[in-house]
Parts: structure tokens; C-alpha cells; sequence
């Protein structure tokens, strides 16, 4: 029998095995356009700066390993863009196609609208991550654009694939 998957809060202690996963993703995939991994004081910076600004940061664990990890950051820094987030959503390589992603993304929905923002944007790397784009359409976001030939990453152009979901009541009311 499958360990039951929980979905909590991030913290500080996570941030070694949060390292370890983004490691994979930006040495072996196009999720991130990174190319050098950080290591884990700068992913501790990273996670600081968000946790202490209100915006979610969730893990997903079974069995006491941590299997993913998601988090909301700000869209764009200037002022008019407060209400909108964008996501970011990452399983470790033994924990893929379990549902880890799409626990961690309906947490961080649920999240992002207890805190008040009304607009979700998920920016894809590679218009080829086809498991990627399911999961967001499965939560209700919805192709808004590609930028094409954005990144270049493993010797060749990538795209970038925009998807967007409303929060809460969206653009329907004021904030």
C-alpha cells in the first residue's frame, strides 16, 4: 500500500531536499532556464524572501521524504501586478506521475487565494513539457500565449508557454 501523500507548509529545514530536486530539474530538464544549479544557501535566500513577503510555499511529503515542492512569487514587480502570481511546480524524479504535482498545484491555488490574489500565471520552459501543460489545464489554467525561441538550454531554442488561471472571484470584483 502507497504512503498517503500530505501537502504542508515549507520550512526552513526543507530547503535541503527542495535543493536537491531543483538540482535535477535544472541539470537535466527545461522546467528552469537555469543552467548551473543554486546551491543551498541561495535556495534558502530564495525561500526567505518569499515566505517573509506572504506568498505560499507548500511541499508535498510521503512517508516523511519530500516528494515536491510548489511556491507563488510575484508576476511582475511593479505595483499594479500585486494581485497576480505566478507558480512554480517541481517533483522529485522518483516521486513523478503519483499526483505529487497536482497536489502541490491545487494547495497552491487554494493558498494563493485565502491570501487575496485574483490571477495565476504559470510560465512553462519548453513548449515541449506536454506533463506540465496537462497539469495546469487539468487545474483550469489556460494557454494565453507561447513566446517562441525564448531560452536556449541543452543546444537548442526553447519556448516558453504562458497559462493563466483566475483566482477567487478573478477580475469579476476590485481586489
Amino acid at each position: 500500500m502507497t504512503e498517503e501523500l500530505s501537502v504542508r507548509p515549507a520550512r526552513r529545514d526543507d530547503v535541503a531536499s527542495i535543493t536537491t530536486i531543483y538540482a535535477h530539474a535544472v541539470r537535466h530538464g527545461t522546467a528552469s532556464f537555469e543552467i548551473d544549479p543554486p546551491d543551498t544557501d541561495e535556495m534558502l535566500r530564495r525561500y526567505q524572501a518569499l515566505a517573509s513577503a506572504g506568498f505560499p510555499y507548500l511541499i508535498a511529503e510521503r512517508a516523511g521524504v519530500i516528494a515536491g515542492y510548489a511556491y507563488a512569487g510575484p508576476y511582475r514587480m511593479r505595483p499594479a501586478y500585486r494581485w497576480t502570481v505566478e507558480n512554480s511546480v517541481y517533483v522529485a524524479e522518483t516521486a513523478q506521475r503519483q499526483g505529487v504535482g497536482r497536489a502541490l498545484l491545487a494547495g497552491l491555488i487554494t493558498e494563493s487565494e485565502a491570501r487575496g490574489f485574483r490571477q495565476m500565471i504559470a510560465v512553462i520552459g519548453d513548449s515541449a513539457q506536454t506533463a506540465s501543460i496537462a497539469l495546469h489545464r487539468a487545474a483550469g489554467f489556460r494557454i494565453v500565449g507561447t513566446l517562441k525561441a525564448v531560452g536556449f538550454k541543452f543546444g537548442r531554442w526553447l519556448d516558453s508557454v504562458l497559462m493563466q488561471r483566475p483566482l477567487g472571484s478573478g477580475a469579476e470584483s476590485s481586489p
